[in-house]
């Protein structure tokens, strides 16, 4: 395996190296993230293709990842309820060391190779749902663990990784390697790698929310509406929709609770 993730950084003497300098430097590198992410979409459409399979047939999306990783996954999965007013089990993310380590690192956690199986049947994982494992490396013991016991029970997997030919990939039935190069500091992951698995995962659940029609048009039809800010933007999505004052696209979203029921009754009563 070529761990790429590992390679020095072609910067060097970091610590004598102007402010100005090491902005523009890790900016020149980021640059370089969106256009590595593209050359996976054909590896990430067929995941996305069989997640939406999965869960319309009543499976849910599974994350398991550790540190960095397992972080971005959480992280994926908590934003799906109140953005699109799904259930809290539909997407869930799991982290070696458990939800102490999102705060915190926990040593050790994510060498185990049983603990990802052990984590995933707290939540009675079957053979409906689909787990995807998060790996910048690709060499991360409780993935790999996790995404092994998976296949051996018939549950489909994917992953997302960094180099190629990570052995994480060879557990995953849909392997998506975003080839980042060498970090800025080498060896620190939570940059250009982290940041590509972000853009994965962005790219993955908004996709698959979309095609369990999530979405009405290019809005959150079925947001929580949690705050005052959310409870403007539903408004305001009544109010262009059916040209009718803030006041009274406000006083439909109130008394139906959420922009998608709002504008089905103003539909039915026109």
């Amino acid at each position: 395996m070529n761990n790429i993730t590992e390679q020095p950084s072609p910067y060097r003497h970091l610590e004598k190296m102007p402010v100005e300098d090491l902005l523009k430097n890790i900016n020149k590198e980021d640059k370089t993230v969106a256009l590595a992410v593209e050359e996976t979409i054909p590896q990430i459409a067929p995941l996305v293709k069989s997640i939406v399979s999965k869960m319309k047939e009543g499976g849910r999306l599974f994350y398991i990842g550790a540190g960095t990783s397992g972080r971005l996954g959480i992280l994926d999965a908590s934003e799906c309820p109140p953005t699109y007013g799904v259930p809290d089990n539909w997407v869930i993310g799991l982290i070696a060391g458990g939800d102490g380590a999102i705060r915190k690192a926990v040593e050790f956690a994510e060498d185990s190779i049983t603990q990802a199986w052990e984590d995933l049947n707290k939540h009675y994982i079957n053979s409906q749902d689909v787990v995807v494992g998060i790996a910048a490396s690709g060499t991360t013991p409780y993935v790999i663990g996790g995404l092994k016991s998976c296949q051996e029970h018939s549950i489909i997997t994917g992953c997302i990784t960094c180099n190629p030919k990570a052995p994480v990939s060879q557990y995953a039935d849909y392997p998506i390697e975003v080839i980042t190069g060498p970090e800025f500091v080498t060896g620190s992951t939570r940059m250009k790698a982290g940041t590509a698995q972000k853009l994965v995962l962005n790219m993955i659940s908004t996709t698959v929310m979309i095609g369990m029609g999530r979405i009405m048009d290019n809005k959150m039809v079925d947001m929580q509406l949690s705050n005052n800010k959310l409870v403007d933007r539903g408004t305001k999505i009544l109010k262009n929709a059916f040209h009718l004052s803030y006041e009274d696209a406000h006083s439909l979203l109130m008394k139906h609770g959420s922009v998608r029921m709002a504008m089905k009754e103003h539909v039915d009563t026109q």
